[in-house]
């Protein structure tokens, strides 16, 4: 196998994001960070991804817990994919820093915009917004793979100076609470206890209880409950019940849910 791509991913994004590379790559593997629970992770692939959403500015804890049990070899082209919705911020220097600790050299990194997943700051985009980011993406993703295929060296896209130091900052602030901020998650009246919230939350944070999902602190805010939730049932917070959801419509659900079936194995 010339190509390994690990991808983390909540409502699709990475998801779609990883098949049109490994597409493109061609002779690639493709593997959920969820599958892989062991103390080291070795690779025999010549190049290797890392592809992720943004959570909170930074590096989703899965990806972090992910990146502290690889094993380094210096003979791989290491790359880097960071799914967002417009403010990578200094997300990729977090990553190239962790790899670094790990002696492991992060060749390049880009940064991928899509449409939000966070319906607490707002819903769905128009669908012709949605689409433009889709044909923009692919456009980067064949420009990607250029660059992947003749292993060039790149510098980690990041955003602007203010952006890295300010969002930075609330990232080290915010993240240890993200764990515990699923308190904020409710059910409502229309739940069917039809168990997709919970066969699809990538932490197994969701537990059904009396028909009806609950949540145990060991949220990632990824929110893939709330946005592949098929009666909308779920709620966040006060202001979500008349938001459009959102997950990628090229990404279906069996897809997501095989992605997590391969972590109980």
């Amino acid at each position: 196998m010339d190509n390994a791509i690990y991808f983390y991913s909540g409502t699709g994004n990475s998801l779609w994001t990883a098949k049109n590379l490994a597409r493109l790559l061609g002779n690639t593997e493709l593997i959920p960070m969820t599958s892989k629970k062991e103390s080291i992770i070795s690779l025999n692939a010549e190049r290797v991804g890392l592809i992720f959403p943004v959570h909170m500015w930074g590096l989703p804890l899965h990806v972090i817990d992910f990146v502290r049990r690889l094993s380094a070899d210096h003979a791989k082209y290491y790359f880097a994919l960071a799914v967002n919705a417009g403010q990578v911020a200094a997300t990729l220097v977090q990553l190239k820093k962790m790899l670094q600790e790990k002696e492991i050299n992060l060749s390049a990194g880009f940064s991928i915009c899509l449409p939000s997943n966070y319906i607490p700051w707002g819903g769905a985009i128009a669908l012709e917004k949605q689409q433009e980011r889709f044909s923009d993406s692919l456009n980067k993703i064949k420009f990607i793979s250029e660059l992947v295929r003749a292993k060039e060296a790149r510098t980690p896209e990041k955003g602007p100076s203010w952006q890295n130091v300010f969002f930075s900052a609330l990232y080290k602030m915010g993240s240890p609470r993200i764990p515990g901020m699923d308190k904020s998650f409710w059910v409502d009246a229309k739940c069917s206890g039809c168990k997709i919230c919970e066969k699809i939350c990538p932490t197994k944070n969701i537990i059904m209880s009396d028909g009806k999902p609950t949540w145990h602190h060991h949220c990632e805010q990824c929110l893939a409950c709330i946005q592949w939730c098929p009666e909308e049932a779920i709620q966040y917070g006060k202001n979500t019940a008349t938001k459009k959801r959102y997950h990628h419509p090229e990404i279906k659900l069996p897809e997501m849910l095989a992605c997590n079936i391969r972590q109980n194995r």
